[in-house]
């Protein structure tokens, strides 16, 4: 929740973000967790608690491939390399488990820090469109906040090295 609060602020509504949010991802997580089918969900955890967490649909888009739909790491774990790995797991599920290859995720305009990661990482930003209310319910934005679609055509590039089978160091 920390997370959201942090990067959504400006985008979502101070009310909704200042919120039940243990409710709103209860909600959410509930539902994607008990339709697993064509799902994936990543958990890391450390002595303090659930660390970060990823979750892929597989094949969720006939062109861009499947979708990173939650890709999340405690402040705590910035910048030790938790969000890579997950990033990596995700890749390898979509590798032994989707039909096509390709992987992408939404981001909001305004978290440059997961942009410039994503980018790192060989993500490719290939759109901008205008983000949907949560829930469906328009107050909880600010405005028309966008957010960028970074897509990686092929997600082994993304795979633990040992994982890419002989594919090249994207590095």
């Amino acid at each position: 929740m920390a997370n959201w609060r942090r990067h959504y602020r400006g985008a979502f509504s101070d009310t909704f973000l200042d919120g039940d949010l243990v409710a709103e991802w209860r909600t959410a997580w509930s539902s994607r967790l008990s339709s697993p089918g064509g799902t994936s969900t990543v958990l890391a955890e450390d002595d303090a608690g659930l660390a970060g967490l990823v979750h892929v649909v597989f094949d969720e888009d006939g062109r861009w491939g499947s979708l990173i739909d939650g890709l999340h790491v405690s402040l705590r774990r910035r910048r030790t390399g938790l969000g890579t790995e997950l990033l990596s797991r995700a890749a390898e599920a979509v590798a032994e488990r989707a039909r096509g290859v390709a992987l992408y995720l939404w981001v909001l305009e305004q978290n440059t820090a997961a942009q410039e990661f994503y980018l790192a990482l060989g993500g490719i930003c290939t759109e901008r469109a205008v983000v949907a209310a949560p829930g469906g319910v328009s107050s909880r934005l600010t405005g028309s906040p966008t957010k960028l679609r970074f897509a990686w055509p092929d997600a082994k590039v993304l795979a633990r090295p040992e994982a890419r089978q002989g594919q090249p160091n994207p590095a």
